[in-house]
């Protein structure tokens, strides 16, 4: 694999070529890994009161819709945010993972999965008492994804 890197003094916006004679594993991983680094410079703030606190993303276990706004969990925290899910969908990393309608969840922080044919999905967190309920929609695509994660 070869990499090239073209300084271009007039280019507007940045731009990264893959070039690859199949799309095949290698070559999605790095595009996620490159989606990762574009997306991490989006800074977002979290609120609690009055006081606006600027966290790491990897603190956060997720995020939920309550009322009219958005949460954002830590292990021992809620802050409000500023956005609808729907923009964070846009903005968060590859690592963060819509599983219902109102929920996106982080799925590097995930620590187990209770599925039973009567109750909802359940993901739960380590160290931490906060859990999170997955749709039967969402189910299938966030058990691919851990098994990638693997």
């Amino acid at each position: 694999m070869r990499i090239r890197i073209e300084i271009d003094q007039d280019l507007e916006e940045e731009e990264i070529i893959i070039k690859s004679s199949v799309l095949d594993e290698r070559v999605q991983k790095i595009q996620n890994a490159v989606n990762e680094v574009i997306q991490s410079r989006h800074k977002l703030v979290f609120y609690k009161g009055d006081t606006a606190y600027y966290l790491k993303l990897e603190d956060i276990l997720f995020f939920e819709t309550e009322g009219s706004g958005v949460q954002a969990h830590t292990k021992q925290d809620i802050y409000r945010i500023k956005y609808k899910l729907y923009e964070l969908e846009e903005l968060l990393p590859g690592y963060f993972m819509r599983v219902s309608k109102s929920a996106i969840l982080n799925i590097r922080c995930i620590y187990s999965i209770n599925r039973s044919v009567a109750a909802p999905v359940i993901v739960q967190f380590q160290d931490s008492h906060k859990q999170v309920f997955v749709s039967r929609y969402y189910y299938k695509p966030l058990r691919e994804r851990l098994e990638e994660k693997r």
